[in-house]
């Protein structure tokens, strides 16, 4: 039986859980979401290496709907982030329109509508969904679909909401399948192989300096281990100024919702505020700068040890970090700083590229993500018979960061230009489903049996996308002198981050929004 939904939701983490909420805000109840994993939480259930954090405020690292004013510390640990998702999932109901284990294998724009392929495990636990002679949310899962191999959904609108953090970037290092031990990506972490809890003496090596490997270097040393940094570019780090929230401050927020609202509000301006360093405000990324050298003072005793760790690019040029703990684990000399790249593995024996050797019983590789080709994107075909993938060929673009030129009734939820360098990306995603959610209620609200689909033009998506080069011409993010995950290497556009403030983005997707709703597609 084929299932038929209003909207199929791809990605189970926060950019599709904020989607779910929206949609329902909206009234539309009929509507599922495709998680290929057996549990949901995106970039938080995939990611519980030592030390595992948020670098966002907890209160703001949070959906607007659902404030909570339990977390522990001023940065939420990442399984608290977990907990907190799941309870939303639990609390909202939202399991009835749940697929775990469930893959989009393809999704095709025919009959005016998306035609959709997944692939379902064998047995399913916890899931729910609709048959599709009923409404979303009224049957347990399964009873429209069999439980095995490929199935079809049929679905009015399509939001891939699947994240930049999902696909682990594997560095071209040369023999580095020869290693003997425990090798692994930062974001799959083998718990057999080093179980939090028995990591004394154990020679660990980690490749890279961004923000995973801030986290879980000064962690990996205070449990014991032996271990080495490889570090091919120096982050700016700012203190992050990190504590527990005490039992009274909890009970405080709440008892007295207004206060926990008063302090996201301040968080977020405060969040804002950080744009004009990030984005290449001189006077602002200087005294950002000045901060950042300073705390590297302060931690860092040895001079030799800080010209390695001291950037020669940009503030703001790539991801700003933050960290109390990560400096003094380097000058604590717990940790071996290796300032260059891991240039060849020879079974145990790792070879720098300044020519150092050294024997390793572990290798965690901490090399980020293949943020700017989406792993959906070769799935998915728009109207002219061209995927997403070949769409984007010299990288992601779209209308408001949301709408794809050829692939109508799609919305891209945390996708292109919809990362932020200086507050929460959250507000942007919710931003998006907002977005999304209203224009699929007002197509379901019409009078008529078959109302236009949502579409964007060419010429609106490359206004767009010349709008983005414009604002970013100038940023750090471009000029700065580094390499960064925000640029696609394919044009050298600006593809990730969106070159504004959380309220810029705003009026821009409300620009995008008054103008569809007027019939201009600009």
């Amino acid at each position: 039986m084929t299932l038929r939904v209003d909207a199929v939701i791809v990605g189970a983490g926060f950019a599709g859980i904020a989607q779910a909420l929206a949609l329902r805000e909206a009234g539309i109840e009929s509507f599922v979401i495709l998680e290929r994993e057996g549990r949901i939480g995106g970039t938080w259930r995939d990611n519980t290496y030592p030390g595992i954090a948020c670098d966002v405020p907890s209160h703001l690292y949070s959906l607007a709907s659902h404030p909570w004013p339990h977390w522990t510390r001023a940065f939420a640990p990442g399984g608290e982030i977990q907990a907190y998702l799941e309870r939303i999932v639990a609390d909202e109901g939202l399991d009835q329109h749940l697929l775990l284990g469930t893959a989009l294998t393809d999704a095709r724009w025919e009959d005016g509508a998306w035609q959709l392929s997944i692939s379902r495990p064998v047995q399913e636990s916890g899931s729910r969904a609709i048959p599709a002679s009923e409404s979303a949310g009224s049957g347990d899962i399964g009873a429209g679909l069999p439980s095995s191999g490929g199935r079809e959904v049929v679905a009015d609108h399509l939001v891939l909401a699947a994240g930049r953090l999902t696909e682990p970037q594997i560095p071209d290092i040369r023999g580095l399948g020869t290693f003997v031990g425990p090798l692994f990506h930062s974001s799959r972490w083998d718990h057999d192989a080093l179980p939090h809890g028995d990591l004394a003496g154990r020679r660990i090596a980690v490749v890279g300096t961004g923000a995973s490997a801030v986290q879980l270097v000064p962690e990996l040393a205070r449990r014991g281990a032996e271990v080495t940094l490889f570090q091919r570019t120096p982050a700016w780090i700012v203190p992050r100024e990190d504590h527990p929230v005490d039992t009274a401050d909890r009970q405080r927020l709440t008892d007295e919702p207004d206060a926990l609202t008063e302090l996201r509000e301040r968080l977020y301006a405060e969040g804002e505020a950080r744009y004009a360093s990030r984005s290449g405000d001189p006077d602002a990324a200087a005294a950002a700068r000045d901060v950042a050298l300073a705390h590297l003072a302060r931690q860092v005793p040895d001079p030799g040890l800080r010209r390695a760790l001291t950037p020669d690019y940009a503030f703001g040029c790539k991801r700003v970090l933050l960290s109390d703990d990560f400096y003094p684990a380097i000058a604590s000399g717990r940790v071996t700083l290796e300032p260059s790249a891991l240039f060849e593995v020879r079974g145990s024996t790792l070879i720098a590229a300044s020519g150092r050797t050294l024997d390793a019983d572990a290798l965690v590789l901490a090399t980020g993500f293949a943020t700017t080709r989406q792993p959906y994107a070769g799935l998915v075909t728009g109207e002219r018979g061209q995927t997403l993938d070949e769409h984007w060929r010299t990288g992601m673009t779209a209308v408001a960061s949301t709408l794809v030129s050829g692939f109508p009734n799609l919305f891209v939820v945390n996708g292109p230009n919809a990362s932020l360098g200086h507050n929460s990306s959250i507000l942007v995603s919710e931003a998006q489903a907002e977005f999304a959610a209203s224009l699929i209620a007002e197509r379901q609200s019409a009078p008529f049996a078959y109302p236009a689909p949502v579409r964007v033009t060419e010429a609106a998506e490359r206004a767009s996308t010349d709008e983005i080069a414009l604002r970013a011409a100038t940023t750090p993010w471009l000029t700065g002198g580094c390499s960064n995950w925000y640029v696609d290497d394919r044009s050298g556009r600006l593809a990730l981050l969106w070159p504004g403030t959380v309220a810029d983005f705003r009026a821009r997707l409300e620009r995008a929004r008054s103008a569809l709703t007027e019939g201009v597609t600009t």
